[in-house]
């Protein structure tokens, strides 16, 4: 009975794999292998608005799958890859592009990172100083004899023939 089982669900793991695949993979013919290159090129530089990490070419999202049937429509119909570009950087703002230009909305984007590690690293140099500043706590009198004793102890318990 535990092998029926262990079988059953591996068969439905491997049979459930092509289906998936079928799924999310989307055909669109091109007259040339140019234009089927351009469209990769094109989708690979915008980002999946839901993934946000993703490429529209890398994306299994429904929005990312309209997308592209977006792009690709509006490339059968001619335009360039910058009219398709500002189409969907005014629909959806410069987020929807991997590399989006420098301009004073996305300097936080661009310098963002670099500001908090320098502000990281004065933050560091500070704790950094302010330890070598700090003096070190001594023994009292009391303590280190304490010590001297405990270490007196211990020279004592070791074994002479060490």
């Amino acid at each position: 009975m535990k092998y029926l089982i262990a079988s059953l669900v591996l068969l439905l793991v491997l049979g459930a794999q092509p289906l998936s695949a079928a799924v999310t993979l989307e055909s669109f013919t091109f007259a040339h292998e140019a234009d089927k290159e351009r469209f990769k090129h094109l989708i690979g530089q915008l980002r999946c608005l839901v993934c946000q990490n993703q490429s529209l070419l890398d994306s299994d999202a429904e929005l990312a799958h309209d997308l592209r049937a977006e792009v690709y429509e509006m490339m059968t119909s001619g335009r360039s890859d910058q009219e398709i570009t500002t189409f969907l950087v005014d629909r959806y703002g410069d987020f929807v592009l991997y590399n989006p230009p420098i301009k004073p909305s996305t300097y936080l984007l661009w310098f963002g990172p670099f500001v908090l590690l320098a502000i990281a690293a004065l933050l560091l140099l500070r704790a950094v100083r302010r330890q070598k500043r700090t003096p070190q706590a001594e023994f009292s009198s009391a303590e280190q004899k304490r010590l001297q004793e405990v270490l007196g102890r211990a020279d004592t318990d070791k074994d002479p023939r060490a």
